[in-house]
């Protein structure tokens, strides 16, 4: 499954807070996104289910990757496409807490699953994952979310996604995939303040980076937006001027 928040590790926090965040715009073909059969995975929609934390690596400062085992070395998760899990923890009042996350593995990677969580000085989730040794087990429900992808559904998507979902390793997976199917899935980093040389799009993204990198409005395509309030406001704007109606667009 394709997460489009992508993030430089070296923006600071108060830049986040403030929207100067790294974008991504990527354009690929409907077919390219169908994976798993969803009926033999270890989620349950109705309750939580505890995996075992096996490893944590740290990748910055407050931004870490957390790898779960499941119940066998070929077992799957079980998330389809557009879908999201909820994870269970409690905060530094030892309150109970719940937060979606979405793994950055797909149903490919047997055995187990990963979520890369960027921890907040004030989250209440973030404590819990901050807290987390190898060893600790993380009760997890679904699949959630809206979003559910059927082969055939669109010719072809666009992705508009910001935040700190994405981080530099996942950016490699996307840049393998551009690579390995140059004709059916693109991506366009933009940043707000790029490192030198710098070879992708500056700034935020506008409507003229829209209509270059994602497919123009049809009844067959579909726009999807992922990222801060703000960002998910200003692209809104941006798609209904560009012509793309509501029935085009879907938000997470």
């Amino acid at each position: 499954m394709f997460k489009l928040p992508f993030e430089s590790m070296q923006i600071p926090d108060a830049e986040l807070r403030g929207l100067a965040v790294a974008l991504a715009l990527v354009g690929v073909s409907a077919g390219f996104l169908y994976y798993a059969n969803i009926n033999r995975g270890c989620l349950n929609p109705k309750k939580f289910i505890e995996f075992k934390l096996v490893k944590k690596t740290q990748l910055s400062h407050n931004t870490a990757k957390f790898r779960f085992a499941l119940p066998t070395a070929s077992s799957v998760l079980g998330l389809p496409v557009g879908q999201h899990v909820l994870c269970r923890g409690k905060d530094s009042e030892g309150e109970q807490v719940v937060r979606p996350y979405t793994p950055i593995t797909l149903d490919s990677d047997v055995g187990y699953f990963e979520l890369v969580v960027k921890m907040y000085p004030k989250g209440k989730m973030s404590h819990h994952f901050r807290e987390m040794q190898e060893g600790d087990c993380l009760p997890v429900k679904g699949p959630q979310g809206r979003f559910k992808y059927k082969p055939g559904q669109a010719r072809a998507f666009g992705m508009l996604a910001g935040g700190s979902g994405i981080t530099p390793m996942f950016q490699e997976e996307l840049d393998a995939f551009a690579s390995k199917f140059p004709s059916r899935f693109k991506v366009y980093y933009v940043l707000n303040q790029p490192p030198v040389p710098w070879n992708g799009g500056t700034g935020f993204v506008s409507k003229e980076m829209i209509q270059t990198h994602c497919p123009a409005p049809a009844k067959d395509i579909q726009i999807l937006r992922c990222g801060p309030p703000a960002m998910n406001k200003a692209m809104a704007a941006h798609l209904n001027e560009l012509g793309y109606t509501l029935r085009m667009q879907f938000q997470f």
